[in-house]
């Protein structure tokens, strides 16, 4: 038997020659999936050396997580392309190189999930310390769905799996697992929402309905926060996204409303002077806009006075000394002039039968 003869003998549909032509091509085409990986791999490193440039970076680890699935998937399709005779296992091939490909799009999908998960951790750790948890939650869930995704579009080219059936079987089991874990389910997307949303960072004062405290801790089912009083709050994530929330250390700056009450049998006169008076008084502290001051109603026992100011930081021991200090010129001014500020009395006039 001649080495002519030899090449020509036919296995699995194809001569000799022609698998040697294929199983070659598939080699060469390995090798030089491999050389541009490692030189794309060395320029990019390089380039980033040089520029520092994220997308760069992120181009650079991608290529150095381009496994052996690329080029099964590359090897086999060469093989299946340069055949004359489409073999028996064609199909089953096919798949093969398919889910090889898609288990490689996985990783590189996985790869830039992570790489920009990290790199939004990198830039908002020192602002948002909660960022961290949020995001790797975040990562994980984007992972799942990807390579769910990927497996279902794998098996659905698989002869033999009915990819229907099984979605509407493992659609019952999810729906009787989702039940189960709604609630951790729903804290879990609240973390998300208030890490990328921000709402509040650690740190920030804030009122949550009847709670209220600083923002110790921003986990994946709860918050903390240490009240006034010093006690720590626990409050699910979901429970407190569902609430009115004030965030006191946003406010750019403080409005004051208060009253004052004089006696109702205080002279016209006077009564003129009275917003004047609280406007120097008011004017006169540091730091303090000045609103308005008006004659706003008659009480029960005075007549009242509204003042309005405004405070250019949200300090709230600031404010309170401001208010003392206001509070403390109020009565030496009204003391000088004269101007009476009453109590609730009441005159009990007894009146005898003659």
């Amino acid at each position: 038997m001649g080495f002519e003869h030899l090449l020509h003998l036919v296995i699995l549909d194809n001569t000799i020659l022609n698998w040697m032509i294929a199983l070659a091509a598939a080699g060469l085409a390995v090798l030089v999936i491999r050389l541009i990986r490692y030189a794309l791999a060395r320029w990019l490193q390089d380039r980033y050396d040089k520029t520092k440039h994220l997308f760069d970076d992120f181009l650079y680890k991608i290529t150095q997580r381009t496994w052996s699935f690329l080029r099964v998937a590359a090897a086999i399709l060469i093989i299946l392309a340069i055949l004359e005779t489409k073999p028996a296992f064609t199909p089953t091939a096919r798949a093969i190189a398919l889910l090889s490909a898609l288990v490689q799009i996985a990783i590189w999908g996985s790869s830039i999930i992570d790489l920009y998960a990290r790199h939004r951790i990198r830039l908002e750790l020192e602002e948002n310390s909660s960022i961290a948890t949020a995001m790797n939650a975040a990562a994980i869930i984007g992972k799942v769905v990807l390579w769910s995704l990927l497996l279902l579009m794998g098996l659905d080219n698989i002869p033999g799996i009915e990819v229907n059936t099984l979605i509407a079987s493992l659609g019952i089991s999810s729906i009787a697992v989702a039940l189960a874990v709604q609630n951790i389910l729903g804290d879990l997307f609240a973390a998300l929402a208030i890490a990328f949303d921000k709402p509040f960072e650690i740190g920030d004062f804030i009122n949550a309905g009847d709670y209220g405290g600083t923002v110790e801790h921003i986990g994946i089912k709860s918050t903390r926060l240490r009240s006034l009083t010093g006690e720590q709050i626990v409050l699910s994530n979901s429970d407190l996204l569902k609430s009115r929330i004030r965030n006191f250390k946003r406010m750019t700056r403080r409005r004051n409303v208060f009253t004052v009450g004089i006696a109702a049998d205080t002279p016209y006169e006077k009564l003129k002077q009275i917003p004047d008076i609280l406007r120097e008084i008011v004017s006169a502290q540091p730091k303090v806009e000045f609103g308005r001051a008006h004659f706003r109603t008659f009480g029960e026992y005075t007549l009242d006075f509204e003042v309005v100011y405004f405070l250019p930081v949200p300090d709230f021991t600031l404010f309170l000394d401001t208010q003392q200090a206001i509070n403390l010129e109020i009565h030496r001014r009204f003391e000088e002039e004269g101007i009476e500020m009453p109590y609730p009395t009441q005159a009990v006039i007894v009146m005898r039968d003659t």
